[in-house]
């Protein structure tokens, strides 16, 4: 699957969307493209015309498909993505327009969705010119503003009313970071990696020291520039539905003030001031943010980390994938592990 061309696929999504859109007359895909982002579900891009009562018609949009090998295995859902998408489109978060999910593998040889493709850029963060881009934003001020301001949309909009209850509710005080730590424990074992002893102390410490919640709101999971469109300098579209929970807030905001997610920069997500950050987040949300908590994330996120390139490479090492990203994600867990380690004071 993952050496399909566009030729061998355009007739397929023609059809499809031919069987979703009975009035359109016409109907053609066109510019078709693959793009090389995330690692979990293929991303291709294309342009879609028809006519519809003599009136020509163009919309881009982009397909998700699943190649059944994803880094996150079971606990990868791109149904559930969909569902999300459904619910977020009337709130004032900014997201993808979702018009189809298909499981019939038959279709397109794996389940799939169809969205709106946003206009807009996502630069990547780790490259020098995406560092460049963000750091010209930063200094022209608009950016880092709704980079805050979404974020503060995302966990105030009432979750219960948009149906999000279906992602699962955590238990009170620590339940939400057990399941957590239950989740990327799941994720370690079906691995099969080697024992790690830091990985272990790791756990450990995180279930002696799991905090209470105070409040529960929507939790993207991986909020940070690389995972946001960006158009005329505001964010277009909040991305990479894969990772939301219903929990702490706190665990989206430690993951701005990770350092693992900035480039020889004071700013966050290689954008934004943190004094700016705290002011403009618990203005518009009312929250305070508690660091002693973000810190507790941090380590969360270390074993959810480990996990991750535990399970990439792993999926390299059997066979099960032939992306090259995967087998060098095998050198990236000691690397976290090594963090973690003077994290927890060795």
């Amino acid at each position: 699957m993952s050496a399909e061309k566009p030729d061998d696929l355009i007739p397929r999504i023609r059809d499809y969307l031919a069987s979703r859109m009975p009035d359109a007359r016409g109907l053609a895909v066109g510019a078709v493209q693959r793009i090389a982002v995330g690692w979990s579900h293929e991303t291709w891009l294309f342009d879609l015309t028809w006519r519809d009562g003599g009136e020509s018609r163009r919309q881009g949009l982009c397909l998700r498909r699943d190649p059944g090998n994803a880094l996150l295995r079971h606990l990868s859902d791109l149904e559930a993505q969909y569902r999300v998408l459904v619910c977020l489109d009337p709130t004032p978060l900014p997201t993808p327009k979702p018009y189809w999910f298909e499981r019939d593998v038959a279709i397109l040889g794996a389940p799939f969705l169809v969205m709106e493709r946003v206009a807009g850029t996502c630069p990547n963060p780790w490259g020098r010119e995406g560092r460049a881009f963000y750091a010209a934003a930063a200094a022209r001020g608009s950016l880092p503003a709704s980079f805050t301001a979404t974020l503060a949309t995302l966990h105030t909009l009432d979750w219960r009313a948009a149906g999000l209850d279906f992602l699962g509710v955590p238990a009170a005080a620590t339940g939400f970071a057990r399941r957590e730590i239950a989740k990327w424990r799941e994720l370690i074992a079906v691995s099969e990696h080697p024992p790690e002893p830091i990985l272990t102390d790791l756990i450990g410490w995180l279930e002696a020291n799991a905090p209470s919640t105070e409040r529960t709101t929507l939790v993207h999971g991986a909020y940070r520039t690389g995972n946001l469109l960006i158009h005329e300098d505001r964010i277009s579209a909040v991305l990479d539905w894969e990772l939301q929970v219903l929990g702490d807030p706190m665990y989206d905001v430690a993951y701005v003030l990770s350092d693992l997610n900035r480039e020889g920069t004071p700013l966050l997500s290689n954008l934004v001031e943190r004094d700016a950050f705290f002011r403009d987040y618990e203005a518009a949300t009312g929250f305070t943010i508690d660091e002693e908590v973000c810190r507790y994330y941090n380590a969360l996120y270390a074993m959810r980390s480990a996990a991750f390139w535990m399970s990439a490479s792993g999926l390299y090492a059997a066979g099960r994938s032939d992306d090259l990203r995967l087998a060098r994600t095998a050198w990236s867990v000691p690397v976290v592990l090594e963090r973690a380690a003077r994290d927890l004071g060795y």
